[in-house]
């Protein structure tokens, strides 16, 4: 089984049609249905179901497309990494946990980076995924945080993956909801005290293991919780619900308007910010400029 035979495989897929992908590909129909079924023999599997309306992925066939897709890409990474060395001066890639600071240190450091062309990305996605991120270098940085509790956990996973992380800076743990909640005036609030009201988590998907929370306290039996997948959405459940979420504190006014605050949490939890990166790379100028804007939220 070769890249092309598998590239063949995906455009078949995509297109519907043996005819309409030969066409694209500028190679005979006998030609990709050889290619297809070399890989069917190989594998001992059935990719399409063919019939008088056309093809269909196969149960088998959706599965193998999506390893293939993993494998294309993951080769189109390290023909980057190594053939594309100038390009690479352009690109900067993060995965980070839902950090609105995160944004905006990504932001300002576009902004500082002087370039005419470059390709950027940050993807705000789930604890798991940053890791994988990181380690089959789809992203250069990844952020996340670490503390008492879910440390061992994540220092493993982040070990066997070949992985270091890096602490840009610590904070005690605060309440993050809208301005206008019943509790928004508190100087401080307990876990007690936000019982009444939703807590906001966000999802971690199949990984979703209390030691890759997003939140602090993420064992607490708490009496109302919504699970959400991204960070507009969880705004809008503080704004329309009176939700909170469990948070470093620091909050960006600029990018979030001041209809949200934050209140310190009575507790001893401390949560240690901080970057993962391959431990065998080295930071890229632009990481590095990243890193820097990074570290001004230490004094916030």
């Amino acid at each position: 089984m070769t890249l092309q035979q598998m590239k063949y495989v995906i455009e078949i897929a995509e297109r519907g049609s043996i005819n309409e992908a030969s066409k694209a590909l500028f190679i005979s129909q006998p030609s990709l249905s050889g290619a297809v079924r070399e890989i069917e023999k190989e594998l001992n599997i059935s990719i399409f179901s063919r019939s008088n309306r056309g093809i269909t992925l196969t149960t088998q066939g959706s599965e193998f497309v999506g390893y293939a897709r993993q494998i294309l890409e993951q080769y189109k990474l390290m023909e980057d990494h190594y053939q594309g060395k100038p390009d690479n001066e352009k690109k900067f890639y993060v995965s980070t946990q839902h950090y609105t600071f995160a944004v905006e240190a990504f932001s300002k450091t576009i902004l500082k980076s002087g370039m005419d062309e470059y390709d950027y990305a940050i993807y705000e996605t789930r604890t798991s995924e940053i890791i994988q991120d990181v380690k089959n270098m789809r992203s250069e940085l990844g952020i996340l945080y670490l503390n008492t509790f879910n440390e061992k956990v994540l220092s493993d996973d982040l070990k066997e993956n070949n992985l270091v992380f890096t602490e840009l800076f610590a904070c005690n743990t605060y309440a993050y909801l809208s301005s206008d909640h019943p509790l928004a005036k508190e100087k401080s609030v307990s876990i007690v005290d936000l019982e009444e009201y939703p807590c906001l988590s966000f999802h971690q998907g199949e990984k979703n293991s209390f030691y890759y929370a997003e939140e602090v306290l993420s064992t607490y039996p708490y009496k109302k919780i919504i699970h959400v997948n991204d960070r507009a959405t969880a705004l809008n459940m503080m704004t329309l619900l009176n939700g909170f979420t469990l948070c470093s504190g620091v909050i960006c006014k600029e990018l979030n308007g001041d209809g949200y605050t934050s209140i310190p949490l009575q507790s001893e939890e401390i949560m240690h910010i901080g970057y993962i990166k391959r431990s065998d790379t080295k930071l890229s100028p632009i990481a590095k400029q990243f890193i820097k804007e990074m570290k001004k939220y230490e004094s916030v």
